[in-house]
């Protein structure tokens, strides 16, 4: 980009010209199913987590709106943002809250690295595709979306007369919250997700004690599923608003990890147990595909049944099943991976697991006398254990 007037580039007319219908914020109800969305999520993620209170962009962000003023940032100097800018002065200078409140002082486009390590342009005309659509308004915040729409990099529109900070990233917008409205919803889903996580606990529990029986049948463990991702939508909610409270939300996130513990490792293992063709799906897959499922989707068992191989027949959620031990078996210290898939593929599932004798246990591969008498006192301790919780 030269500096002083320049020829505005030839702009082409984009391959996607249909508007999104989503909405676009990352506490979005249904998570996108195409890849691009996605990536588009994790990118406006980690713009929250650089406009976090607390960091040399938000400071200077604040300065500008104390300042009443206005502004249009752009974060990230690719030369597709290049490409539609002109004019201007070239800075190239280390980035400071302070010499970013002096450059809004003019009216064009900021332009900082990728990183906001540096300035490089200022006073800068955007002049992105027309074509792009845009539900915006205001010129600032039009020429915003569309620059984010074309360039895929993050666009930050602070408005001059209602004071609000809207960050674009390609075809996404997000609003910034007051800290204080934040840190109250933050609370709100913490609760929510304590009652659900203590639900899911009782489900986890019953589906242990039926494992234990031998009478474990498809609706328990589509139920136990639908929790899980129940609960990991709420998490994923919370990490949201952690990413945007930045050093305010230390509390938030404490809270959180201790509210979430393992829940994705149990997710993992349910399936690996329950996945009734393990050759056609992993288990990282199949919990991926249920992330992406709509909530309608999420509500009916017979979906998430057939998701882990067991179709969609009217009485499929009373078809017995057997658990092939996963799960429990890691919860035998000092058991290790290898041992336990040797045992699963020797016996088959945790039923024969549970019957084995010492000396059955002893002829798989990596089991010995000691390691066969641990599993088989580590099960009977684990089945009491499960007994004792459910009276409580």
């Amino acid at each position: 980009m030269k500096e002083g007037k320049a020829k505005a580039p030839k702009l082409e007319k984009p391959k996607d010209e249909a508007p999104r219908e989503e909405s676009l914020t990352v506490q979005r109800e249904e998570p996108g199913e195409d890849p691009e969305w996605e990536d588009h999520e994790l990118k406006l993620a980690r713009a929250l987590r650089l406009m976090a209170p607390g960091t040399a962009l938000r400071d200077g962000i604040d300065n500008i709106l104390r300042g009443k003023m206005g502004a249009l940032i752009v974060v990230g100097d690719s030369p597709a943002v290049l490409e539609i800018s002109e004019g201007g002065f070239k800075i190239d200078c280390e980035f400071t809250s302070a010499s970013l409140y002096e450059l809004a002082k003019m009216d064009g486009a900021i332009i900082l690295t990728r990183d906001y390590r540096r300035i490089l342009y200022a006073n800068t005309q955007l002049i992105p595709n027309p074509e792009l659509p845009s539900l915006e308004t205001g010129i600032r915040h039009r020429t915003a979306e569309r620059v984010a729409r074309q360039t895929g990099e993050l666009v930050v529109a602070i408005s001059q007369r209602r004071g609000l900070i809207s960050l674009f990233q390609g075809p996404m917008k997000y609003l910034l919250q007051d800290m204080g409205l934040l840190l109250v919803k933050a609370n709100q889903a913490l609760q929510t997700l304590e009652k659900h996580r203590l639900v899911l606990d009782k489900d986890l529990l019953n589906l242990s004690a039926l494992e234990f029986e031998d009478l474990v049948t498809v609706f328990e463990v589509a139920r136990v599923l639908q929790r899980i991702e129940l609960v990991s939508r709420i998490v994923r909610e919370v990490r949201g608003y952690i990413n945007e409270l930045g050093m305010e939300g230390r509390l938030v996130h404490m809270q959180l990890q201790e509210l979430m513990g393992n829940i994705e490792e149990e997710a993992q293992r349910i399936v690996q147990d329950y996945n009734a063709r393990p050759n056609e799906k992993t288990p990282q897959e199949i919990i991926q595909q249920l992330s992406r499922w709509s909530t309608e989707e999420m509500t009916d068992l017979v979906v998430i049944a057939r998701a882990l191989g067991y179709g969609a027949t009217p009485g499929v959620l009373d078809l017995p099943i057997s658990s092939k031990g996963y799960r429990l078996l890691q919860r035998i210290p000092r058991l290790p991976l290898p041992v336990i898939e040797n045992l699963i593929d020797a016996l088959g599932d945790l039923p024969r697991i549970l019957k084995a004798s010492i000396d059955e246990l002893d002829e798989v591969e990596g089991i010995g006398e000691v390691r066969a008498r641990a599993i088989k006192t580590g099960m009977k301790r684990l089945q009491e254990q499960v007994i004792l919780d459910q009276r409580m």
